[in-house]
């Protein structure tokens, strides 16, 4: 194979996974023109077509899809020994992405993440935030961040946090004038700030739980948001009942600008892990970030 040959197939699998020359080329640091002759180029010297295109979308052929499916993890694996050759140096180094829920970034991974940073200058991390349970072998992810229950059974799987429990809250304002609700049924007539879920195209609805028997209420209300950082905003400001993590609310609990309901319908689960590939090779800085996550239970 020639030099230029897997320059042009590298060029080819970003244009194909990001559906997109113009995000392609940002990926890649190249011009928009340049990429569409290069793919089109490679086009010829195979004699099959690899992408369809339109004005309004780029998508792979079948014959793209092909390419793109066998080039994924040979490029994968070769960025893999890249990374594992730090052990070589005096300093860990690579480059590591990472998806998660906001709520994940902000309350383990980079309360962790930052100390390691600031001694190994050489590890550089891209914390993505996404509310969907993302494919992260498809999607070029390092890890992930999700869970107990989520995780696939052929990832490992790191737990990095405690338990972790969501709490139905509203404000006071919100509930001066309206019955409090007894069990989760009762949600259904009051105002509940929903969240939408990428993963299952819709609303996440509410689960419960009490004394083995499981609830799910599909709640409604005026607002929808896809971060939690806002529905607990618009809680405070008693737009309505909120479905939110325990330590997002705790002090606002404490002070008496929320107010916690259902608190028997709302067991803690299991908390969060971080998964990768089992095939995937623990380079000494990928190790150093597992280990800095590594939830460590509290002694007696």
């Amino acid at each position: 194979m020639r030099r230029e040959d897997l320059g042009d197939l590298m060029a080819f699998q970003s244009v194909a996974e990001e559906r997109s020359f113009t995000r392609a080329a940002a990926r890649l640091g190249t011009s928009q023109s340049s990429l569409s002759l290069i793919v089109r180029r490679l086009e010829e010297r195979l004699g099959v077509r690899l992408l369809t295109r339109t004005t309004r979308s780029l998508a792979p052929t079948e014959a793209g899809e092909r390419l793109l499916a066998t080039l994924a993890p040979a490029f994968g694996s070769i960025e893999q020994e890249l990374e594992a050759l730090g052990q070589y140096r005096e300093r860990p180094a690579g480059n590591f992405r990472i998806t998660a829920t906001q709520h994940a970034i902000d309350t383990v991974l980079w309360p962790a993440l930052s100390k390691v940073l600031r001694r190994y200058p050489d590890i550089k991390v891209e914390l993505f935030s996404d509310l969907a349970l993302t494919d992260i072998v498809a999607e070029r992810f390092d890890a992930g961040v999700r869970f107990g229950e989520q995780v696939e059974k052929d990832m490992i799987a790191v737990r990095i946090a405690p338990d972790a429990r969501l709490v139905v809250v509203g404000a006071p304002a919100y509930l001066a004038d309206r019955p409090t609700p007894l069990t989760p049924r009762d949600l259904t007539q009051h105002d509940c700030i929903n969240t939408r879920l990428p993963t299952y195209g819709g609303f996440y609805a509410w689960e419960f739980e009490k004394d083995g028997q499981e609830i799910r209420v599909r709640v409604e209300g005026q607002l929808v948001f896809n971060d939690v950082g806002q529905v607990l905003s618009a809680a405070l400001d008693g737009y309505g009942l909120a479905f939110l993590f325990e330590d997002m609310v705790r002090d606002h609990l404490a002070d008496g600008r929320l107010v916690q309901l259902l608190d028997d319908w709302t067991p803690p689960f299991t908390g969060y892990h971080l998964y990768y590939p089992s095939r995937r090779h623990a380079s000494p800085a990928f190790s150093l970030l597992v280990e800095a996550l590594r939830y460590q239970r509290p002694g007696p």
